[in-house]
């Protein structure tokens, strides 16, 4: 017997406590919608009915805080997060060179780039939304702004939070927090700014783009690199340009002896960048983690 929505929600809460964070809010998230808009809707066919009357018949429909567990365990069961590499290769050569067949590096590898792009709108969202809240909160139409800019946030931090686990395999919120209808303005404003939750968000916002930026510098500066390695034998061989130029006229031409090694320096630059993006790419996955779910 429940009588609020939230001892159903502490107790759907303690039965889940082993579960995954993003997995838990979820399944919280799903349980207010539905007890809210459920109880809602049984006041409005009478007005006499208590809360915990409701609610009998409502956890009745949804089923108790045990079978939620259960059934969204069920549910986690059969849709993992995808980019999940199914053998480890024993040796040590076989996990360095067998990057190229992990799915995880080549994700971490596009969400890097992503990364650049995303960073730099999330930081401009970010700067923008909060300077205008602050400097118009002395006028009316300053609140609803203020209000849109933080829901749009939320909106963000779940867009965020698929990237990251289509590209990085990091099992991350798939519903949005559950915002109570017919909260007046001010309770709405308060709600969202003692969510901690909201500023976690806007500083992954923030660290974001900088953490964007990095990423794409040091991905086309390995990468120029290790192309070029790569390109000197056939620069030299084919189209007679010289690997380092000094002025106008003075060349220097790589003796043919060290074609291979050059062309096998490119490619172990690249194959051990690539490892070192695939533990970067798990390390941003659990910090977004640790930032963007609030369970």
């Amino acid at each position: 017997m429940f009588n609020t929505i939230e001892e159903y929600l502490n107790a759907l809460k303690t039965e889940m406590k082993d579960a995954d964070p993003a997995l838990i809010q979820d399944a919280l998230a799903d349980a207010r919608e539905h007890l809210s808009l459920a109880l809602e809707a049984a006041r409005e066919k009478d007005a006499a009915v208590s809360v915990s009357g409701a609610l009998k018949s409502i956890v009745q429909d949804y089923g108790s805080p045990e079978e939620t567990a259960s059934a969204y365990r069920e549910v986690e069961r059969r849709t993992s997060p995808a980019f999940k590499q199914t053998a480890r290769p024993s040796s040590v050569l076989g996990r360095f060179f067998g990057v190229y067949a992990d799915p995880r590096a080549w994700g971490a590898l596009l969400y890097m780039f992503i990364a650049f792009i995303t960073g730099i709108l999330y930081f401009t969202w970010a700067v923008t939304g909060l300077s205008l809240s602050v400097s118009l909160s002395i006028f009316i139409f300053g609140l609803p702004l203020a209000i849109l800019f933080l829901l749009s946030v939320r909106g963000l931090t779940l867009l965020e939070g698929r990237l990251v686990e289509a590209l990085l395999g990091i099992r991350m919120p798939r519903r949005p927090i559950f915002t109570q209808p017919g909260l007046k303005w001010m309770e709405r404003l308060k709600q969202l700014m003692l969510d901690r939750h909201t500023w976690l968000s806007i500083l992954y916002m923030l660290i974001q783009f900088v953490l964007g930026t990095v990423y794409f510098i040091v991905i086309t500066v390995v990468l120029s690199f290790s192309l070029a390695f790569i390109a000197i034998p056939f620069f030299q061989e084919f189209f007679h340009q010289g690997a380092v130029t000094f002025g106008d006229n003075i060349r220097y031409f790589f003796p043919v002896a060290t074609y291979p090694l050059l062309a096998l320096g490119g490619f172990l630059l690249w194959t051990a960048f690539m490892n070192l993006v695939r533990g970067v790419g798990q390390l941003h996955g659990r910090m977004a983690k640790w930032m963007l779910v609030s369970e």
